[in-house]
């Protein structure tokens, strides 16, 4: 540290010098995120703005892709979903001060009136940031950045982490994020039930919008604990805003890991799995699978069922079952 340009070499507070290692250190992995970005534009000869990272390039996603974290994930979401769970997902805007003019009309949505960059995330309720996708135009809706995310690519190539479950004796392929209406009814998803019309779908409803609100409180503990995020961004190009959103992830998974309210720990010899792409022609047949919404109803009344017949019983004594959601 005392060849640290950015740092003064007298500082002796212990807590001010592994806050400098961890600035460095998040610096470190976004410019070589950068640079491995720049790479591959260029062998592509396109010029793109946005850009998705793996917010903790060791763990990568799911814990190594290891189906522990998964199993444990499910487990602490109030206890009540199944081991499938994988997180919650949503979007939050961050308002653009500097953005240019001739920008304004493509960054500003009506309902508020000003510039914004969006940033799709996907958090667990250790509030750990898994996902992360940075830097579309405010004018976007949830469903426009679902399409243009890279979330749902390992599923499609093959290459992600077992994530198969059993909920009420039947089995599926594939983990679920919680999120709100205005996502698409897909086998990876799992929505509430807006008009619930008896009591096990209003448990269920009830249940998920609760689970749910953990990428809510991410977001509310990023812009609370980093305060360039709860301000108007003043900077001047994506790029920069990139850097100052994804630096201010790290940095927030960094103290979660620290203070050991991580779900999982990181296990290096964790199998990867497969790691090769699949052939066009499975490519399809896992797209079509992951969009299904056969699959998704099937789901979500597995889930209700669920979650009645293992919630229930625990409600009727008392509330001990709503002491375990809060």
């Amino acid at each position: 540290m005392a060849s640290n340009p950015w740092w003064p070499s007298s500082s002796d507070d212990e807590e001010e010098m592994f806050f400098a290692n961890a600035v460095l250190r998040a610096g470190q992995i976004l410019i070589e995120e950068e640079e491995e970005e720049e790479e591959e534009m260029e062998e592509i000869g396109e010029n793109v703005i946005t850009t998705r990272i793996r917010i903790n390039r060791d763990r990568q996603v799911y814990c190594g892709h290891s189906t522990t974290g998964v199993r444990d994930s499910g487990r602490r979401f109030g206890r009540v979903f199944t081991d499938g769970i994988l997180g919650s997902i949503d979007c939050m805007h961050w308002e653009w001060h500097s953005c240019p003019t001739a920008w304004r009309g493509q960054y500003t949505r009506g309902d508020h009136g000003y510039p914004t960059v969006i940033l799709e995330a996907v958090a667990s309720q250790d509030l750990w940031i898994w996902h992360s996708f940075f830097g579309l135009p405010g004018s976007l809706n949830d469903l426009n950045v679902l399409y243009q995310s890279a979330i749902f690519t390992d599923v499609v190539n093959g290459t992600g982490p077992d994530t198969r479950f059993t909920v009420s004796g039947v089995e599926y392929r594939r983990g679920y994020y919680l999120a709100d209406g205005i996502y698409p009814s897909w086998s990876t998803i799992v929505k509430t039930i807006p008009y619930p019309d008896d009591e096990k779908r209003k448990k269920f409803a009830k249940r998920q919008e609760a689970a749910r609100k953990d990428i809510e409180r991410a977001f509310g503990v990023l812009q609370k604990k980093w305060a360039i995020l709860a301000q108007p961004a003043r900077a001047f190009t994506p790029k920069r805003l990139r850097l100052c959103m994804y630096a201010c992830i790290l940095l927030h998974n960094m103290i979660i890991e620290d203070e050991g309210r991580a779900i999982c720990e990181f296990d290096e010899n964790a199998p990867w799995g497969n790691t090769v792409p699949v052939d066009p022609p499975q490519q399809d047949l896992n797209s079509f699978s992951l969009t299904n919404d056969f699959t998704h109803a099937n789901l979500q009344q597995d889930l209700v069922e669920h979650i009645w017949n293992n919630v229930n019983m625990v409600d009727d004594d008392g509330a001990e079952g709503e002491d375990e959601d809060e």
